[in-house]
């Protein structure tokens, strides 16, 4: 079997795995949402504890809840008892990861965390083991088989445990009315958050890089303002000054090879009308957003009145660093 082969065969094997894991879920899913989102209101957090690669799926589940509003920690279930302990409160809620549910290091640990006034949520894939009988909760992440040739590698088993936590992480997002804005308070740093911080009137092109033409400007006419901002789209308004339409150097080439005359005909006849534009109120996301669903290269920014105000231009967002 080629490299190539065998990475299909393991991408089809844990796709596999997660559509049966999918199938598995149940109220119980439901019920430890509520229980994450009523502790997290009361000002608990979620304690996540696992073992091995378990320990590793665990860290992340525990970042991804943090950084979407749910307080998270990592607790070491070696240490726990050597007063790492500390870290419990009551109305916490522990996620104890475990496929085999039978990791001497966790159940060692269960008696300790029921002297506290904790839920419990074991994620395993065994329904039927130690840590899914003390536990309050059990989410199923049961896969027929590994990725690993031997069956031996913990592989679809961890990616299915990642999903679990992805999926709960989200749900409880959901749960809570997480919003946008609270996101960009978690992620002040990085392109997420400058792209969630900063609104289009501070990214934009304004004065002589904002090419505008009036619609009866003839085609020469808008290339040579065009040129001069260094632009490869120009926004063209009617009498009043509002938008009306947008002509760029697509339109030229496309124009240009059945026209002769282009250069003389007026913008009006050639300009696209209705351009997709953005107030410069709106946040930079979402011209990213519009920059990935409409495979467009520039989008043109509008004041309250309509009027073109500014320009958006892709190759400028990697330089801003929100791309």
């Amino acid at each position: 079997m080629s490299h190539l082969s065998r990475a299909r065969e393991v991408f089809d094997l844990e796709i596999a795995a997660l559509r049966q894991v999918r199938s598995c879920l149940d109220a119980a899913f439901d019920a430890v949402v509520d229980t994450i989102a009523l502790a997290l209101g009361q000002r608990g957090k979620v304690v996540v504890v696992g073992i091995g690669k378990s320990g590793n799926v665990g860290a992340k589940i525990a970042a991804t809840l943090t950084s979407t509003g749910s307080t998270a920690v990592i607790l070491n279930s070696v240490d726990a008892v050597h007063g790492d302990l500390g870290i419990i409160n009551d109305g916490d809620v522990v996620l104890a990861l475990s496929y085999s549910g039978e990791s001497e290091e966790l159940l060692n640990l269960l008696p300790a965390l029921k002297r506290f006034s904790v839920r419990i949520v074991a994620i395993t894939g065994n329904g039927k083991s130690s840590l899914a009988r003390h536990a309050d909760f059990v989410l199923s992440v049961k896969v027929s088989r590994e990725a690993c040739p031997f069956n031996l590698a913990p592989t679809s088993s961890t990616t299915a445990m990642l999903v679990m936590g992805d999926a709960l992480a989200m749900a409880v997002l959901q749960a809570r009315g997480f919003k946008q804005k609270d996101f960009a308070r978690f992620h002040p740093g990085g392109a997420i958050g400058r792209a969630m911080l900063l609104r289009v009137g501070d990214i934009m092109r304004t004065g002589s890089r904002n090419p505008v033409a009036r619609e009866g400007s003839t085609v020469r006419e808008a290339l040579l303002i065009m040129t001069q901002a260094r632009s490869g789209s120009l926004s063209v308004v009617n009498a009043r000054g509002k938008l009306a339409g947008v002509f760029t150097d697509g339109d030229f080439r496309r124009h240009m090879a059945s026209d002769p005359n282009l250069l003389q005909k007026t913008l009006k006849k050639v300009m696209t009308p209705r351009p997709i534009s953005l107030p410069e109120s709106a946040l930079a996301v979402e011209a990213l957003k519009l920059f990935n669903q409409r495979n467009i290269d520039d989008i043109i920014v509008v004041n309250s009145l309509g009027e073109p105000v500014g320009l958006i231009d892709s190759q400028d967002l990697p330089k801003l660093k929100i791309m």
